[in-house]
């Protein structure tokens, strides 16, 4: 094969070409240092004996790679080859004991079991008493092997489902909240108590006055928007009149109902069993 190759010496570049840029205008720069194309490796540059290693293959474990070696030579997993197999399992060990001597403890383990079963394979079978077969010295190594295959399997089934995160991402939506306060609704059970009150409070002020008063619910419905007006809030029981008797009350309340049916005022309460409040509608400018 020497024969055949040529003589392909270069001549010995000159000073200028030596020192930074080459003579040919279109060559390749490798890198580029500071900004400046590097077209040659520096003498002095240090390289780690580790820098440039690669790992064709990542085991997790000694039963991985013992699993890896009989898949890969295509042996029956229920009948290994010992000789075989333990061989090409301490030629891997030997690699990393040269690298990492803390990784290659729990490989040496196995290695020693595998030597020990190759072993315990070479003496003659001993006999039972019941004239049973003796059990094989590989059925215990089968057992963990086919149990961390299965376990292996299903890693990997549950890798392929989608993960958050990995393969598809959480929707976000940020919605930014009212500035203006938000009160809680009333309930009728709470107005309900609060005019039962007002009646009860009515009924001690009586009056033998008989007379007949023609009452108009929009003209209440007026007088409440009156008293409203200009004010933030009123309590609910101040909108009544207590001196004008119940009739004028009722009509009264109606006059609010409408109102707040029509969305001209808005009926708040702070809490449960709060005063209640009474104000006119918010009007957006």
């Amino acid at each position: 094969m020497s024969d055949d190759i040529q003589d392909t010496t270069l001549p010995e570049p000159s000073a200028p070409a030596a020192r930074g840029m080459p003579q040919v205008v279109d060559q390749v720069a490798l890198a580029r240092l500071y900004g400046e194309p590097l077209f040659a490796m520096p003498q002095d540059l240090y390289i780690p004996p580790d820098a440039l290693e690669v790992f064709l293959e990542a085991f997790e474990g000694p039963l991985d790679l013992l699993l890896y070696l009989i898949r890969k030579q295509n042996f029956n997993i229920l009948d290994i080859p010992m000789a075989a197999v333990t061989r090409q399992y301490l030629v891997y060990v030997d690699e990393i004991r040269t690298r990492n001597l803390e990784l290659a403890a729990e490989y040496l383990l196995m290695a020693a079991m595998l030597i020990e079963i190759k072993s315990r394979m070479l003496l003659p079978p001993r006999k039972t008493a019941e004239g049973e077969e003796p059990e094989d010295p590989r059925a215990e190594l089968v057992r963990r092997l086919l149990e961390y295959e299965q376990m292996k399997a299903a890693a990997f089934r549950l890798n392929e489902v989608p993960q958050i995160g990995r393969d598809v991402l959480r929707a976000q939506v940020y919605i930014e909240q009212s500035l203006q306060p938000r009160f809680p609704d009333v309930h009728v059970a709470d107005l309900q108590d609060a005019w039962r009150d007002i009646l009860r409070r009515a009924k001690l002020i009586q009056h033998h006055r008989i007379t007949r008063e023609e009452l108009s619910v929009r003209e209440h419905m007026t007088m409440v928007l009156k008293k409203l007006q200009g004010r933030k809030f009123i309590e609910f029981e101040h909108l009544f009149d207590l001196n004008r008797g119940v009739p004028v009350l009722i009509v009264t309340f109606i006059a609010m109902l409408e109102l707040a049916k029509e969305t001209l005022i808005e009926v708040t309460q702070a809490e449960a069993y709060a005063p209640i409040y009474v104000r006119l509608a918010y009007q957006p400018a």
